[in-house]
């Protein structure tokens, strides 16, 4: 998700630890929480720091080692540790470890649930996982946890403010799991083939895009509701030549690295060829927006290329 809603889960996190007991009566150890939720709730994305090598790089880590097993459990001992000691609280490290580790563990889990995915099963799978249920920002989350914390900064028992907003939380993205669910299948019987099927999250609830992938081509189009209609379909190209030249180079292979749903087409200029590589997961107004341009000359040796989205911070989609 993006940063905001990771420090906002953070904040609500550290208020739902006072049902613990020992966090509830040792305000010390309540304010160790709250600076740890925060940080750990973010911690994960500290490989944002890899954009200074290059958007290629980026997109080969993030959300790789740092969102993976063994760093589930190596953030939060390596947040706590100096908290613990600034704060004195060696007594309750369980205590202080346990909620900064549900803060990481909350990190990973809610990237999950989006589209762009997560490799949270290194170092035993490293695949691209994602669930699609939730957009990179969910508008019904962010403001559910902005009003808890106005209640708790009212003067409300945190507690009992936390316990609801995380059980009504839980309980929206079961629901939209389950409605995820239903559209899969229904656009599934719908294309009526053996295909892979995406269903993709939008900012707005009701609304959502698909990509269904058969052996000859991409369907790709909306759905509001429950009703689905067809935008595009994208046929599949045989990886000729002048392709084939092109899956060398470092941002082509950072991308298939990446990508799932891959769509590569090629067209002949006066001074060589131009292939595009796509992720048609990421599909918008009838785009491809996120992918590789590789420029070839006549010899089929690569000129230039460029990694990363052909569209505007500030456009859709954001993932």
């Amino acid at each position: 998700m993006d940063t905001g809603s990771h420090l906002i889960f953070g904040a609500t996190l550290a208020g739902l630890a006072y049902v613990d007991p020992v966090v509830a009566h040792n305000p010390s150890l309540a304010q160790a929480v709250m600076v740890g939720t925060l940080i750990g709730s973010h911690a994960p994305d500290l490989d944002t720091i890899l954009r200074i090598k290059g958007f290629s790089y980026y997109i080969r880590y993030h959300r790789g080692i740092t969102h993976s097993i063994p760093a589930l459990l190596i953030w939060p001992a390596f947040i706590a540790l100096p908290l613990m000691m600034a704060y004195s609280r060696w007594d309750d490290w369980m205590h202080l470890y346990g909620w900064i580790f549900a803060a990481v563990i909350l990190h990973v889990w809610l990237d999950w649930l989006n589209a762009y995915g997560v490799q949270c099963m290194r170092p035993f799978n490293s695949q691209w996982m994602h669930l699609d249920v939730l957009a990179i920002f969910d508008p019904f989350l962010f403001f559910l946890h902005a009003f808890g914390l106005g209640l708790w900064w009212a003067g409300y028992d945190p507690a009992g403010v936390f316990t609801w907003v995380y059980a009504i939380s839980i309980g929206y993205i079961g629901l939209r799991a389950w409605w995820h669910h239903l559209l899969v299948k229904q656009v599934i019987n719908m294309v009526g083939r053996q295909s892979i099927c995406h269903v993709l999250p939008d900012l707005r609830g009701f609304r959502w895009s698909f990509v269904v992938e058969t052996d000859e081509c991409f369907y790709t189009g909306k759905i509001v509701f429950r009703t689905i209609r067809m935008e595009d379909v994208y046929t599949k190209e045989k990886r000729n030549h002048i392709i084939q030249a092109t899956m060398g180079i470092d941002g082509v292979r950072t991308f298939l690295g990446f990508a799932q749903r891959i769509h590569v087409t090629w067209r002949e200029h006066n001074d060589g060829y131009e292939v595009k590589w796509s992720d048609v997961r990421f599909w918008y107004n009838r785009k491809l927006p996120f992918g590789v341009d590789v420029q070839l000359d006549r010899e089929l040796k690569v000129i230039d290329y460029s990694l990363g989205w052909r569209k505007k911070a500030w456009d859709p989609p954001f993932v």
